[in-house]
């Protein structure tokens, strides 16, 4: 099996993870639960008081456990700053968490506990109009079913006000990992998300981003020694990360030296995702690059990268014929490839012959996603790079991002290989089942030939012997990021494919100083 280098990015806990760092912290730092949540209220009374001047009134929304315990203690240090502020607790079983009741007790101890109300059964609510500010208390990260019943009609009520809304650790309603069965409308659309600690895993994923608004991640400095041991299954890239990564270039290289990679691309009328592809490749470094491509291609790949080999199908329009593959580091295949009979059939055997790493992106996906059971003859180590719709013609319709990134990491555990899932929080699944996440990149590069870019630049990265986890972290990050600098630039309406490897150079040079 490959070598894993221990994941230290950014960790992502679970809902019971989270509740076991706190716990740690309790014991070892050592602090009272009680000033632990001191600690997290004063933190994000700083971020609201940040954002919202003392003329906004406020309206505190508490539940029964620990997320309303901090916001009747926020409520209470609002009040200290001459906020106008209105509190609802909502008891309803009669059994307040030991850090909620102390809470309540602080607060009610305070002058001006007219506007505090404990709500037991019948309530009242409170008029909410625009400009004013509901602090969103009622349930955090320990939350594990939809809401119903009168939380779900107290949900329903704050959205359709005009009122603003910032939810403290968790938009309540909303959990922390799977809301494939979540019901959206029992679900807090806060404007602004304070989150304690880490991001949850579920803010990561497109259809939960009208929930959380604006998020921050507030530290409220949980213990360091808990948070590594603690055994993450998913975790953020950092760019630290990927600066260790990158080796510097010897001079004495020579481009023998660089590896030899192989891309096959392109049919007749897409010869464009060979050319994206193969340039891609070349800028991550590779010192030779070698297309594989059918012969009316010829002319216009030699025109548009004079730089690569050209290595010429007998067929005109289609890949039909198989390359041996000793003499090259890393083999690229499947952009522009179409899915005739012919191309698939030639497919599967370069695949299954393959001596080097392999990186299987577009129609590559798209063919095997028409012949299930050609799955099983995927050589150990494969990297896929799969968009969302690829993922589920591969692996049948998944009904939000967490089913489907459930499936891809389930994938890259059974082919033993690397499962990259694209998007706007790109997922690189691991054979051992962890995913790391990456935080580069934007809505610019959502455009034709982005994908092809990317499998140019993994292709190149193992060429020159970087191993296949470093070249998927380092390649998804690279590419985010040099489409970053271009939409700087640029900015995302204008970006096009070729622009994120113009700005390729930037990439690596920002990461190498």
């Amino acid at each position: 099996m490959h070598h894993f280098y221990n994941y230290k990015g950014m960790k992502i806990f679970t809902s019971a993870q989270i509740h076991e760092l706190d716990k740690y912290t309790i014991e070892h730092e050592p602090i009272k639960s009680i000033d632990l949540m001191e600690r997290a209220a004063r933190a994000i009374t700083k971020a609201i008081t940040e954002q919202w001047p003392n003329t906004v009134p406020v309206v505190v929304m508490a539940g029964p456990g620990n997320n309303g315990g901090d916001a009747l203690a926020v409520a209470r240090m609002l009040m200290e700053q001459d906020y106008q502020v209105q509190t609802f607790l909502f008891n309803i079983t009669g059994h307040l968490s030991a850090d909620c009741t102390e809470n309540k007790q602080r607060l009610v101890d305070k002058k001006g506990r007219a506007l505090f109300t404990e709500v037991t059964q019948e309530f009242d609510p409170p008029r909410l109009e625009k400009g004013m500010l509901v602090v969103d208390g009622l349930f955090g990260s320990g939350l594990n079913k939809p809401l119903a019943g009168g939380f779900a009609s107290l949900v329903k009520y704050i959205n359709a006000s005009k009122a603003e809304v910032v939810s403290i650790d968790m938009p309540s309603g909303l959990m922390t990992e799977d809301n494939t069965y979540n019901v959206n409308a029992n679900i807090i659309r806060a404007d602004l998300t304070l989150t304690l600690g880490h991001k949850k895993l579920s803010f990561l994923f497109a259809e939960n981003q009208d929930f959380i608004g604006q998020l921050r991640v507030l530290d409220i400095r949980l213990s360091q020694e808990g948070i590594d041991k603690i055994e993450a299954h998913y975790t953020i890239l950092e760019e630290s990360q990927v600066h260790k990564m990158l080796r510097p270039r010897d001079a004495f290289a020579h481009k023998g030296m660089m590896g030899n990679a192989l891309i096959i691309a392109g049919s007749y009328g897409m010869a464009g995702a060979a050319i994206l592809a193969t340039k891609a490749c070349l800028r991550a470094g590779a010192g030779k690059v070698t297309v594989h491509t059918p012969k009316r291609n010829v002319a216009v790949m030699q025109t548009s990268v004079p730089e690569a080999v050209l290595q010429i199908d007998r067929e005109e329009t289609v890949f039909s014929e198989g390359v041996a593959t000793e003499d090259f580091q890393a083999m690229g295949v499947g952009p522009g490839l179409g899915t005739s009979e012919q191309t698939a059939i030639t497919l599967i055997a370069q695949l299954r012959r393959a001596s080097c790493p392999i990186v299987a992106d577009a129609d590559a996906l798209n063919i095997l996603a028409n012949r299930h059971a050609w799955m099983q003859q995927l050589p150990k180590g494969i990297i896929l790079t799969p968009h969302p719709k690829e993922l589920d013609r591969l692996e049948g319709q998944s009904l939000d991002s967490f089913e489907r990134l459930s499936k891809a990491r389930d994938l890259a555990e059974r082919l033993q290989g690397y499962v990259v899932l694209k998007g706007h929080n790109t997922a690189i699944c691991m054979p051992d089942g962890h995913v790391v996440f990456n935080p580069t990149g934007n809505a610019g590069m959502a455009t034709a030939g982005s994908g092809d870019v990317l499998t140019g630049i993994i292709t190149g990265l193992l060429a020159q012997g970087y191993s296949r986890q470093q070249a998927c972290l380092m390649g998804v990050y690279l590419h985010g990021l040099a489409g970053d600098l271009a939409a700087r630039e640029l900015g995302e309406y204008s970006l096009m494919a070729s622009d994120i490897i113009d700005y390729l150079p930037r990439a690596f040079k920002r990461l190498n100083d």
